[in-house]
């Protein structure tokens, strides 16, 4: 085994290499014996090969080492010392000896493998030429010896190399007179500090050589030159050209500080500016970032496969103030030719690197005058231009520019910059459509809102709708005022669980089926009941074309809260039930304000639990606010607002007087919200109103037709008082047809009311539960004409429940 490495070596080594600079070398195996002997181990020892394999190793010893100074060999991987060993004529030799620990798994053991030089312990005079080779002709670093004085003695080949001077010319010069810039003056002061301490100093500085077209970063060691007697005699200056890592290290921060400031909002102008504020000044000295303006378009067209493309500049940066480089302003529509560099990019989807004399580039500037005057203006040397694209649509051109800096774009550069632009255009691609997304949920939730307050007479209010911050999106808050018969109004606050298009859809379904209860006039607890039915039908639809469609565009979850009152400005009483919705605030007259204590009903989907309603009584003059939970749990800067304080909050900013409930109303969202909230929030506002008592007339009616006259004699008596002379006729018919279907079909106790507000209300109560029904009578009947006659002759009529029966009302115009 051993002559076969030995011929290996000469094979590749050549025989001048290997010849008699054999190392002795052996190999003992596990069990002290020796299996292996060279050329070189007879040339130490004088033993042949056939003499000594399969001998004991320790036959070699000229003595036994001390057992304190033998380490456990089986658990090292190797071992180095001086042995004496016994010559085969009977001399000692003393001989250094390293020894590797092989394994040999196939052998079921191991074996040492051990060397012993054969020359070379002692220093040979050749040795200093060698040594001043290695110091001259190092490949590894620049390096250079300074005396005690910080003036240069030596320098090797590539410290010349590195300042373009020999070293005669350098000799006898100190650092700072050699490299004239910081760099030099720094690894000046860090040798002096060599000097004076005797550690060893690092720094990292930057270096121009001359007629080099680009800096190198160095990594500078400053270390202390010692005599025998330690001493400092000098000092050694050692500098790695580290360029490439330092470029990698900074295209590697780039991209970092790029994936921590690229994206931080949805907003497509803001993102934009981000990719343009990193990549100044770390990678160009301007920037320009156009989106093609087709994206302004409700219908985006892919670009045109041929001619001049439409670009709007959304964001652009600059090495100086003011980006005075610019050739169109932000916000600005500019025409970009056929066969422009940015046209060209965006077409084929490349990133291009381009010199400014390049044809194309020179072709396009020309064009422009302005463009012109600031490639010359500038010195406007390198240019790259890289396509803005995300999820196969085509965005923009980002167009990245150098003058200030001296170098070129290269390669690597264009690498980046695409790797910049590629990060950016998802962003902005985001952005986009977010913003489309939220203008489309927007606009939807501002439809389904009211669009003006309807005429009433018992209340004034006023009301705001706030959508979402950026972040969480449009979401499915909504109020509604709905007047109701007998003078009364609703008032409604509500919101849908969740953000976005499919939010504000289920509020509008959500609006109309309160808007339908309301008609029928059912108490707040019952409508809050059939409404919490709608809400689980509408989660089971949901859920179920969640699991058809599994696109992520439907939620299976379904949820709202909801806040409905009824007022009636007659008896100045409010009717409120709530399903997991906050409190209202009422303010009295004198400006306190306290939270009504109404029951706790479980929010709408549930199911299961019953709603309860309270009645309060209001003075007139007082201050009703429904809000959504958006306006007392909001989040400023990523912190929670307590609901305590939200509420505390709302209560000071309501106990403000106010001229208008407008500017109340402004006055609450100043104060009690952040600027961007992150919740919807939908606020009601409604000051109560009261009737005077010579605006309402009652009377209790006999159960017997003979009443009938009696009732039509009171109403048009009372028309005669309010003057309403011209409403008596159909008054009259109104009261008699109410009356006496009441006395013939329905149960005691029955009273007659009549109501002059905006319009005239006529309305009958009784004590049955059954409610009358229009039909339209045949020929030959003798009835059921009368409720028909009713719907001809008044603006509506309709029925509504009464704890004790039912009230049957008709209104008409009391002009």
């Amino acid at each position: 085994m051993e002559q076969r490495i030995v011929d290996d070596q000469r094979a590749v080594l050549g025989p001048h290499i290997v010849g008699e600079a054999l190392t002795a070398r052996a190999t003992v195996g596990e069990n002290g014996i020796v299996t292996g002997w060279n050329d070189g181990a007879e040339h130490l020892l004088g033993y042949a090969a056939e003499e000594i394999l399969g001998r004991p190793a320790a036959s070699l010893l000229a003595e036994e080492p001390p057992p304190r100074d033998l380490p456990p060999f089986a658990q090292l991987p190797r071992w180095h010392g001086t042995l004496a060993l016994r010559h085969r004529d009977g001399r000692r030799i003393e001989s250094g000896v390293l020894a590797h620990h092989h394994t040999t798994p196939e052998q079921g053991g191991g074996e040492w493998l051990v060397f012993s030089p054969l020359s070379g312990q002692e220093p040979d005079p050749a040795d200093e030429t060698l040594v001043r080779w290695s110091f001259t002709q190092s490949p590894c670093c620049a390096q250079a010896l300074y005396d005690t004085r910080l003036r240069l003695r030596r320098a090797n080949e590539d410290m010349q190399r590195a300042v373009a001077l020999t070293e005669a010319e350098m000799r006898g010069l100190r650092v700072t007179e050699i490299v004239d810039n910081e760099a030099g003056e720094r690894a000046e002061q860090a040798m002096a500090r060599v000097l004076e301490t005797g550690d060893p100093q690092y720094d990292e500085n930057y270096l121009r050589a001359t007629g080099e077209t680009h800096e190198h970063a160095w990594s500078v060691f400053m270390a202390p030159l010692r005599d025998q007697e330690g001493r400092i005699q000098g000092v050694s200056l050692s500098a790695h050209d580290m360029t490439e890592q330092h470029w990698a290290r900074k295209r590697l921060q780039l991209m970092t500080e790029a994936g921590r400031r690229i994206g931080t909002t949805l907003d497509v102008t803001r993102t934009a500016q981000e990719l343009a504020d990193v990549a100044v000044p770390e990678l160009a000295d301007f920037i320009s970032v156009d989106l093609l303006a087709s994206l302004d378009e409700p219908y985006e067209q892919p670009p045109a496969a041929a001619g001049s493309l439409t670009l709007r500049r959304i964001a652009h940066q600059s090495v100086y103030p003011g980006v005075p480089e610019a050739a169109v302003a932000l916000g600005e529509v500019d025409e970009y030719p056929e066969g422009s560099p940015p046209v060209e990019s965006l077409r084929s989807g490349r990133a291009v690197l381009h010199a400014v004399t390049a044809p194309a580039i020179t072709e396009w500037i020309v064009q422009r005058p302005v463009r012109a005057s600031r490639v010359r203006d500038f010195g406007i040397h390198s240019v790259m231009t890289v396509p803005l694209s995300a999820r196969g649509t085509t965005l923009g051109v980002a167009v990245f520019l150098r003058h200030r800096h001296p170098d070129a774009f290269q390669q690597d550069d264009l690498v980046l910059a695409e790797e910049l632009a590629s990060r950016a255009a998802v962003c902005i691609d985001n952005a986009r459509r977010y913003t489309r997304e939220r203008g489309t949920a927007v606009t939807l939730q501002r439809s389904l809102l009211p669009q003006s307050m309807p005429e009433q007479a018992a209340v004034d209010v006023a009301s705001r709708y706030l959508p979402a911050g950026a972040q969480a999106g449009v979401g499915g808050d909504w109020f509604d005022v709905i007047p109701l018969s007998g003078a009364r109004v609703a008032l409604v606050v509500g919101d849908v669980v969740g953000h976005g298009v499919h939010a504000s859809a289920t509020m509008g379904r959500l609006r109309t089926a309160v808007r339908t209860l309301a008609d029928i006039d059912l108490p707040p607890d019952e409508l809050l009941t059939h409404l919490d039915d709608m809400v689980g039908r509408l989660s089971t639809e949901a859920e179920r074309a969640e699991w058809a469609a599994r696109d992520g565009g439907a939620s299976g979850d379904v949820g709202a809260t909801c806040l409905y009152a009824v007022y009636d400005p007659v008896s100045r009483r409010c009717t409120l039930a709530r399903a997991g919705h906050p409190p209202p605030a009422v303010v009295s007259p004198d400006g306190t304000v306290e939270l009504l204590d109404l029951p706790v009903g479980p929010p709408l989907g549930l199911g299961g639990l019953p709603f309860e309603a309270a009645e309060v009584e209001l003075l007139e003059g007082s201050l009703l606010a429904l809000y959504t939970n958006g306006l007392v749990e909001s989040r400023d800067d990523g912190a929670g607002q307590d609901i305590d304080d939200g509420i505390a909050r709302l209560r000071r900013a309501l106990a403000s007087p106010a001229a208008s409930l407008d500017i109340l109303c402004d006055a609450v969202l100043a104060s009690v919200l952040p600027q961007r909230p992150s919740d919807d929030v939908a606020l009601l506002v409604a000051r109560t109103r009261g009737l005077d008592t010579d605006r309402v007339a009652s009377w209790d009616v006999a159960p017997e037709p003979a009443a009938v006259a009696e009732a039509r004699k009171n109403a048009v008596a009372q028309l005669e008082a309010w003057g309403l002379t011209e409403a008596v006729f159909v008054t009259e018919l109104v009261v008699s047809e109410l009356v006496t279907n009441a006395i013939r079909h329905a149960e005691a106790p029955i009273q007659l009311r009549l109501i002059h507000d905006r319009s005239l209300i006529c309305e009958v109560s009784d004590g049955s539960s059954t409610a009358p029904h229009m039909r339209r009578a045949r020929t030959f009947d003798e009835g059921g004409r009368g409720l028909l006659l009713v719907a001809q002759l008044t603006n509506r009529w309709g029925t509504r429940p009464t704890p004790k029966g039912k009230t049957i009302w008709a209104e008409q115009n009391a002009e």
